[in-house]
């Protein structure tokens, strides 16, 4: 296969640059790629960005809410969750991305910031999720967003939250959730997949890199819904979903597969798969395939929201 020229010279400075995560403790692994961020640009600009603590599960529980530029007081309110193989990444490093979904989508975007692994293992990221969920229900309205519309996003390790507090909140009886967004999903523990085979060395996120993670989350198994989607006992009556895959990912066969069993559950589902991109692809501004994508998929997300 031959990759872009521009996705192999970005996949070479990630290969170059980006730590190996499996010679780090957490905590350092943390401060070193926390370092080497940009200082935040506050771009797009939104109408309105509050932070705030919440009451979650496990103590105080920070969220960050984006409202775009508009008057209108009935948008729809995406809960997201970060990516980060649920050991690192905050709020500020998704805050770009999250601006761009917020005004691209045309809604209020509540970012949380769960906590993490090792020193929270599987399921507290699920529950504090779940946490932000309620709030949004419960508060959507005074910041301009239709508690009836709720989506929940994430991305990489965030797009495993949002499948599983899906899930769990039509277990629960929850709040109702519109829809599901899940951006290049870690769906399970299965190293065998044949992205795994093909991709687990050399385009940024590998196998290596992802058993690790696995180990800092769920380090107890991965028998758990709340932990691993595909664990749950039935798939049915979830909400409409858009899964976006990027074909040099290891997780990404599983991803399809995801998308194939929700539509064999008769689960509405949106799926792309971006040939010829990479894990992460979507938090890289200077990537020029990144913004075209980001146009394409906020669409996607507007177009089940109409469907409503």
């Amino acid at each position: 296969m031959t990759v872009h020229p521009e996705v192999a010279a970005m996949l070479a400075a990630l290969e170059s640059g980006f730590p190996d995560v499996t010679k780090f403790p957490p905590v350092e692994l943390r401060e070193l790629i926390r370092s080497r961020r940009a200082p935040l640009q506050g771009l797009p600009g939104m109408r309105d960005v509050h932070d705030l603590t919440i009451d979650g599960p496990g103590g105080d529980l920070s969220l960050r809410v984006f409202r775009p530029h508009t008057d209108h007081d009935d948008l729809p309110v995406v809960v997201f969750a970060h990516g980060g193989g649920f050991v690192f990444c905050d709020l500020d490093s998704h805050d770009e991305l999250c601006r761009s979904m917020a005004e691209g989508v045309g809604a209020v975007v509540v970012a949380v910031d769960y906590r993490l692994a090792p020193e929270h293992q599987a399921p507290a990221a699920h529950d504090d999720v779940y946490a932000a969920l309620e709030w949004a229900a419960k508060n959507a309205g005074d910041y301009g967003a239709d508690p009836s519309n709720i989506v929940l996003a994430g991305d990489s390790a965030g797009g495993n939250l949002a499948a599983t507090v899906s899930i769990a909140a039509r277990d629960r009886g929850g709040p109702a959730i519109a829809a599901q967004v899940l951006l290049y999903p870690v769906i399970d523990d299965d190293f065998e997949t044949e992205s795994y085979r093909l991709y687990g060395t050399g385009y940024y996120n590998t196998t290596s890199a992802m058993k690790w993670y696995w180990q800092q989350y769920a380090p107890n198994g991965t028998d758990d819904p709340r932990v691993i989607p595909t664990r749950a006992e039935s798939l049915t009556g979830l909400p409409p979903a858009v899964i976006i895959t990027a074909e040099l990912d290891p997780p990404c066969t599983s991803g399809d597969t995801y998308a194939q069993m929700l539509e064999a559950a008769d689960v509405p589902v949106v799926h792309h798969r971006f040939d010829g991109l990479f894990h992460g692809f979507l938090t890289f501004t200077s990537l020029s395939f990144t913004e075209p994508a980001r146009r394409d998929i906020w669409a996607m997300v507007r177009g089940v929201l109409e469907k409503r």
